[in-house]
């Protein structure tokens, strides 16, 4: 992973150059009956060679694992290679070879940009809020004295850290939107809404209303402390979903983030620069990003000063 030019890295790459703003997005988006239409005529809104790559790579991956029945894996790849073989399954509810792949790129995509961003972000917001990331270290070094590796159970006693992370998915989630379809016909405000209709719910909208979120502008992480949580309708606060479809990786995100920031901050501080974007400006897309490379200075606690 650490070699540019390795073939997974390159491929990997290709498939993140995801541009929302795509017209066969679009199109499939708004008339999902013509995504075979589109499909027979070879369309398709990831490049061809990239999503090949990881076919034939998932192919043989399975190969190898069929072949040497000795190796136990633990894995979502091998629970799907399970279901396959498996006699208690019927047949039609396995996973297909090409929906197999399809869940590997899914798990490459859902599982690498957005959290990434969000974790730029928050170095951001911390970089631009010092008192947030004093009260944030102060608690770090509380719960884990001489930078001490985290467990899984020192996670839950960072409470400051779960409202931290709360407040910064409220201004930046990780999507702008979701989709959901209607499953009966429903009259919603006067509004009728077909069964079938797939419904955009505007997540970025919701968590960016002042009737919902007093001061919403500002970064409040106490807004999510947990005597405050009964005052918040869960249905305007929706960075990962809601409901039996919410976000199945919403907890190995937030674990993900969380280990990073606490290995950064034990180590570093953050502050602003004169590149620093403030206020900072997204770009127009379905997922929350900034609009230029965030630029920080970047702080050992040792007091020595870099860039990042």
């Amino acid at each position: 992973l650490n070699n540019p030019q390795d073939p997974f890295v390159k491929n990997g790459k290709k498939l993140l150059r995801f541009d929302f703003l795509d017209p066969l997005l679009i199109i499939s988006m708004l008339f999902p009956f013509l995504c075979p239409v589109l499909e027979v005529l070879n369309f398709s809104l990831f490049p061809k060679s990239a999503v090949n790559f990881f076919i034939r790579s998932l192919e043989r991956i399975k190969e190898s694992r069929l072949k040497d029945e000795r190796t136990h894996r633990v894995d979502c790849l091998q629970l799907m290679i399970n279901s396959q073989n498996s006699k208690e399954i019927e047949r039609y509810k396995a996973l297909s070879d090409q929906e197999m792949a399809a869940q590997g790129i899914t798990f490459l995509l859902a599982g690498y940009e957005p959290t990434a961003d969000s974790i730029s972000l928050l170095m951001y917001k911390l970089a631009v809020e010092p008192e947030v990331q004093q009260k944030l270290q102060e608690e770090i070094d509380a719960v884990l004295p001489s930078k001490a590796p985290p467990t899984y159970e020192s996670l839950e006693q960072l409470e400051y850290l779960d409202m931290v992370l709360s407040e910064l998915l409220r201004l930046f989630p990780l999507n702008s939107r979701l989709g959901r379809v209607c499953k009966k016909v429903v009259e919603v405000s006067g509004v009728l809404i077909p069964k079938g209709t797939v419904v955009t719910v505007p997540v970025f909208a919701l968590h960016d209303d002042p009737e919902h979120w007093p001061e919403l502008e500002e970064f409040r992480p106490e807004r999510f402390r947990k005597k405050n949580q009964d005052g918040i309708n869960p249905y305007t606060y929706l960075p990962f979903g809601t409901g039996p479809r919410n976000c199945i990786g919403m907890r190995l995100a937030l674990l993900t983030i969380k280990l990073a920031a606490i290995r950064v901050l034990q180590n570093f501080s953050f502050k602003p620069c004169k590149e620093t974007q403030i206020p900072l400006k997204l770009r127009p897309g379905m997922l929350i990003q900034p609009e230029k490379p965030i630029l920080l200075m970047v702080e050992p606690r040792d007091g020595t000063l870099s860039r990042a």
